[in-house]
Parts: C-alpha cells; structure tokens; sequence
C-alpha cells in the first residue's frame, strides 16, 4: 500500500482514510479500534446499554455520556456551570463516566480530558425514538455525533424507532453491522453518518437504504393546561405521525420498514446560493454616511 502522505504530522495524519487507521492499529500487534460511546438518553439507558454489548465485540469502548436525559437539547453546551462527572457501574457490565452536562459536553470532556488515548470512532447511541427530518436539529443523540466531526473524528448516531417492548439488542446488532460496512469502506475526520432502525417485527427490518433527510416541518400541537396552582402554561409536542412524505427521504425509507443510513454535514452553508449573494453584494459600499 503506498502512502503519498507523510502520515506523521498534523497536517496529514487527519487526512488518512479511517480504514488505514484501522489496519495499522490492529496490525501485528492485533490491537482493537477504540471507540467512544455517548447518547443523550442517559447513561444508564438501555440503548446505551445495548450498543455498548455489540461495539466491545469490535473494539475498546470507553463510555462517557449524560448523567440523565437530554433528549432534544439539540447541540447546546454547558459554559455558565461547572461540569462534574464521575465513574460508575453500568449495569453490573461496564464502568463509564457520568457527566452532569449535554451530550456535546460529554464528547468534548471526554475528547479533550478523560480519555486517555484517542478514538478511532465515535458512537452516540442507541437513542430511544428515531431522530429523522427536522428532528436531527433538534436532536442530542446527532448533536454529540456532529461534535466528535467538528472535533476531527468520524462519528455515527444511531436512532431506533419508539414502539412497545423496544428490541434494543437486535437493533443494536443490527446496527454494529452497518457501522462495520462502513469502516470496512473507509471512514474518514469529519464524516457524520445517521442510522435510524424502524420498529423491530416479523419482516422488518426489510433492509438497509441510503436516503437524504427530510426537509418536512414537524406537525407541532400546543396543548394549553394549567397547574394544580392554576398557573396556566404550554405543554409543547409533536411529531410527523400524520404526514406523507413524497420524495424519498429518511422519513418516508423508515416508515416503509428499512433502516436508513443518511449522511450528514456539520457544515450548514447554502453553497447554491454564495455565488448569487456575492454578485448582490458586489457593490455595496459600508460607510460613514455623508
């Protein structure tokens, strides 16, 4: 294999395909990739718990993820309050570091401070509900995928649709297949990939599809209630239940029954339209006025 890179310096080594990381890392001394494992369910969540059983049959896991659960607080981070965390027994099965913060707080700490060498990889995941459409705006589980991208590192969120007696270790197999297929493809710094595994029954899943997000609005219900006080106030839900997407996107692939892998950018510039702003701001002169 030839190497055009030097392979040692900053500049380049980010640039290495994560596949030839991989190989390197495993070589002659059969050493493991290393994996980080965060969601934003909590760490004591069974999908946590269940991804955690499948990525140690790849690799070493090091987990660092909420002390409790921050669905939907999208990529917020903690700079106001101090970040504690400590260690703790998960399940009787592993040890991880519980962090008092969001899920973006538990890949930078654990990125920046509490691990002592760094990933090949990292997982946030297995989120309860799935986080299509919209809803990947809004989302922990993808916003702390998203930081270990910003922060250099390849990264996949994983989502399992909400539904009675949740198969969080057969979406969790499931899911460690596609995550092997794709470092088996060569994973790369910066790459995002989204997973969303639709309900587990007889013939589902049917398969694995690549389709882009959706763009569909989500259908919000404000429901208006009071307090036993009777201090009135909004109890804010929502979802795409009622709603038919025609193009085919992560939203519409789920809900035919196939686990859909989208990849995703952090990266939220309209280059359609830089050009078209650059040539209405040709000539635009700022100021002192006359």
């Amino acid at each position: 294999m030839t190497i055009r890179r030097c392979g040692l310096c900053t500049v380049c080594f980010p640039q290495w395909s994560f596949r030839l990381i991989v190989r390197l890392r495993r070589g002659p001394y059969n050493l493991q990739m290393r994996i980080l494992l965060t969601n934003d369910d909590g760490i004591f969540a069974p999908g946590l718990m269940a991804m955690y059983d499948e990525l140690a049959r790849i690799g070493e896991v090091h987990v660092v993820a909420p002390a409790g659960v921050q669905s939907g607080g999208s990529h917020a981070i903690t700079i106001r309050n101090p970040v504690f965390w400590r260690s703790v027994q998960v399940n009787g099965a592993f040890r991880g570091t519980s962090v008092e913060g969001t899920p973006a707080d538990c890949v930078k700490l654990a990125l920046g401070a509490l691990m002592p060498e760094k990933p090949d990889l990292v997982v946030s995941g297995i989120n309860s509900g799935l986080n299509t459409g919209i809803h990947v705006l809004y989302s922990g589980t993808v916003a702390a995928a998203m930081e270990g991208a910003i922060l250099g590192y390849p990264a996949v969120a994983v989502s399992l649709q909400l539904y009675r007696d949740m198969d969080y270790a057969q979406a969790a197999r499931m899911s460690r297949t596609i995550i092997e297929k794709l470092v088996s493809r060569g994973l790369k710094a910066g790459q995002v990939w989204n997973v969303n595994v639709p309900e587990i029954k007889p013939g589902w899943p049917r398969g694995v599809r690549i389709a882009p997000q959706s763009v569909q609005p989500t259908l919000d219900r404000l429901e208006r209630r009071s307090d036993p006080s009777g201090r009135e106030y909004y109890w804010l839900s929502g979802d795409f239940e009622d709603m038919k997407d025609s193009a085919e996107t992560d939203l519409r692939v789920v809900r035919e029954g196939y686990i859909c892998v989208t990849p995703l950018q952090f990266n939220l510039t309209d280059m359609g339209m830089t050009q078209q702003a650059c040539e209405w701001f040709c000539d635009v002169s700022i100021g002192e006025s006359d």
